[in-house]
């Protein structure tokens, strides 16, 4: 297994400010931070956890995010939701273009899973090509394998 493409992280690392843009801020000083854990070589996908201090603001979504609620407590609301409560366990999927109000109340700490969408004949040409690419060249461990038993 080679170690390079596999990366290991830790919940426990420093943040950094990443500031909420001041206009999507409607009550009180909050004051986020975050560190990236990992990226993909694509630069579509990262993994980030985020902390945040009590307040209420606006959050708009222009990339696919799945957060875990870690520690703390969060009110969402939008257009479709009225307020509802979520704490540490909740699973929330954003989609790209989605608008939330957030509560956070004290604070609230999570890990997000961001992913930049693609236009969808993009992602039905790189699966076909994925899939054509595994039907004709083996990947390495299975080669390895073939080889193994081979000798």
């Amino acid at each position: 297994m080679s170690r390079g493409l596999i990366e290991i992280g830790n919940l426990n690392v420093e943040l950094t400010p990443r500031p909420i843009a001041p206009s999507w801020i409607i009550e009180g000083k909050p004051a986020a931070s975050a560190c990236t854990l990992s990226q993909s070589a694509d630069g579509t996908a990262t993994t980030i956890v985020w902390y945040c201090t009590e307040g209420k603001f606006n959050w708009y979504y222009d990339f696919d995010e799945t957060i875990l609620i870690l520690e703390g407590s969060i009110v969402l609301e939008n257009e479709n939701l009225g307020p509802t409560r979520y704490g540490p366990g909740a699973v929330i999927f954003f989609k790209d273009g989605a608008h939330a109000k957030w509560h956070v109340e004290g604070h609230v700490k999570k890990l997000a899973f961001c992913r930049k969408t693609q236009p969808v004949w993009l992602g039905f040409a790189i699966r076909v090509i994925g899939k054509i690419k595994r039907m004709f060249i083996p990947a390495a461990g299975q080669k390895a394998a073939r080889l193994m038993g081979a000798s």
